[in-house]
């Protein structure tokens, strides 16, 4: 193999190593979300566990983050206004990207 080759082996190891940390990092970040927005909600336990799971799996019905924030948003109601819901979908983010950073 050559050194070209150990290069590009190299180059896309490492971009599936950050396109999977960055999944892991939002879905820890939608959980972390869904949990904040659970005791808004009232819920606790394994009540609060089922919602954040309910948050996570919103995620997948189309691209980027709109569709937990329109989860979140509709849930909550009035308990949260958009900057609220907003500037805590970027503050769990960081939280989730600096506790899988800290695991590994």
């Amino acid at each position: 193999m050559t050194t070209f080759d150990d290069r590009e082996n190299a180059f896309e190891n490492k971009f599936a190593h950050d396109a999977e940390m960055q999944f892991k990092a939002q879905a820890r970040a939608n959980k972390l979300l869904g949990l904040w927005a659970a005791e808004l909600l009232g819920k606790s336990g394994d009540d609060a566990e089922a919602y954040a799971t309910e948050v996570v799996k919103s995620d997948f019905e189309e691209a980027g983050h709109e569709d937990v924030f329109r989860k979140v948003s509709g849930d909550l109601g009035d308990k949260a206004d958009e900057e609220t819901i907003r500037n805590k979908m970027a503050e769990v983010l960081a939280e989730a990207k600096d506790q899988l950073l800290n695991e590994g």
